[in-house]
């Protein structure tokens, strides 16, 4: 087995932008249809309601799709099972744009969910490769950096390509930026961890349950999933509060998407500056909590069934605040997992999506009782994620500042 050195400096690098660019295909698939629900329930003569079934499919295709790639990429090395999941994805996108009916289009989103968790489970992985824990939650940092752009450009991108071409021309789009994708990975993107003969696929949940029986692990990566969880509970309930609720026209709500997109790049950013003076598990020490006085405030919003304005700045402030908790919850379930790095991974992003998935069905219940139901929902996320975070406290994590 061949292993790169790992490094203690991040650098950013044509190697982290590419690894950057293949963790965009799960956030470019959910946040670029959004602003399509209508249009694509006319199409198939259902309701919004029942297009969001292709989102909830999608979360559960991360989900399980995520256990696939960890311990192949820990055997067959990083890039083999990379090219796997992305032909998968190209040939699936390509379906989804000519899925016949909506049950289609639900089971074909799940498997081009499938497709695109092998960027996302071999990109962590391979910044584990590379770097040491704080170097790599920098890393994290520019990742988040990177995905940002998902949600700025692309429910702005799917709102003028719906109405120009069509909701089916977005995933033809998909499926060709993927393809693109897969070209500069051959050419450009080294090979972090070669084959490894004393991996054996057969034992693979022996491995994950190892994986998942490390309390440290299990900690922040718990923290981190259902924090992150919040931010979909608003990718899922959004259209619902902004374009029903609210009233605002697709191509409004867009810019609105976008805008909290902003406040997780600006705080991922400023997190990146802090790891240059601080510890990542004590920034996450003090963000946590913040988070969860977010979440409280977000609690009581949706009781009082604030106004819009109200509803836009605490959506703000909870997905803004990801951007200090996710960099460094990851790094921390990742750092004691060198030789198990894929697995790891593919554990982390598991959890982070099976929960995404309950949460997305949950505010697609609670929605139709509560027209801010989704809110209930986010600080919900909030508050678990740091109760659990003090809960699962390690005894060297008691004396962490």
């Amino acid at each position: 087995m061949t292993q790169l050195p790992v490094s203690d400096k991040a650098r950013f690098d044509l190697t982290v932008v590419v690894l950057a660019l293949l963790t965009m295909f799960g956030p470019l698939s959910i946040d670029m249809y959004l602003p399509a629900f209508g249009d694509i329930a006319e199409t198939y003569s259902t309701v919004s309601n029942r297009v969001e079934l292709s989102l909830t499919s999608f979360f559960l295709g991360l989900f399980i799709g995520q256990l696939l790639y960890g311990t192949a990429s820990d055997k067959w090395g990083r890039k083999p099972p990379l090219y796997f999941g992305l032909v998968i994805y190209i040939v699936t996108s390509i379906a989804c744009a000519y899925a016949p009916n909506l049950e289609s289009l639900i089971v074909l989103r799940f498997f081009q969910a499938v497709g695109s968790c092998a960027g996302l489970v071999i990109a962590r992985a391979m910044v584990r490769d590379l770097y040491s824990p704080q170097a790599s939650a920098q890393v994290f940092s520019f990742l988040i950096l990177i995905m940002g752009i998902a949600p700025i450009l692309a429910p702005l991108a799917g709102a003028y390509v719906t109405q120009a071409f069509g909701w089916q021309a977005i995933f033809i789009i998909v499926a060709a930026l993927a393809a693109a994708c897969m070209a500069i990975v051959h050419v450009r993107l080294p090979e972090t961890r070669g084959f490894d003969n004393a991996v054996r696929m057969r034992r693979s949940l022996p491995i994950y349950w190892d994986v998942l029986k490390d309390r440290g692990f299990l900690r922040y990566s718990l923290a981190g999933g259902i924090a992150q969880s919040g931010m979909f509970a608003y990718i899922t309930g959004s259209p619902l509060v902004f374009i029903e609720h609210f009233g605002l026209d697709p191509t409004h709500y867009s810019w609105l998407f976008g805008m909290n997109a902003v406040g997780i790049i600006g705080m991922a950013q400023l997190n990146a500056w802090l790891l240059r003076r601080r510890d990542a598990r004590k920034i996450l020490n003090k963000s946590l909590p913040v988070l969860a006085l977010i979440s409280l405030t977000t609690v009581v919003f949706a009781a009082i069934n604030a106004n819009f304005w109200m509803v836009l700045a605490i959506v703000f402030a909870y997905v803004s605040t990801l951007g200090m908790v996710f960099p460094n919850a990851m790094a921390g379930a990742l750092a004691e997992q060198q030789q198990r790095a894929g697995s790891a991974s593919a554990v982390t992003g598991s959890l982070q999506f099976l929960i995404a998935g309950i949460v997305s069905a949950l505010v697609n219940i609670v929605g139709h009782s509560h027209p801010l139901g989704m809110l209930f929902v986010i600080g919900a996320c909030g508050l678990t994620a740091t109760l659990l975070y003090k809960l699962l406290r390690t005894a060297e994590s008691v004396t962490e500042a």
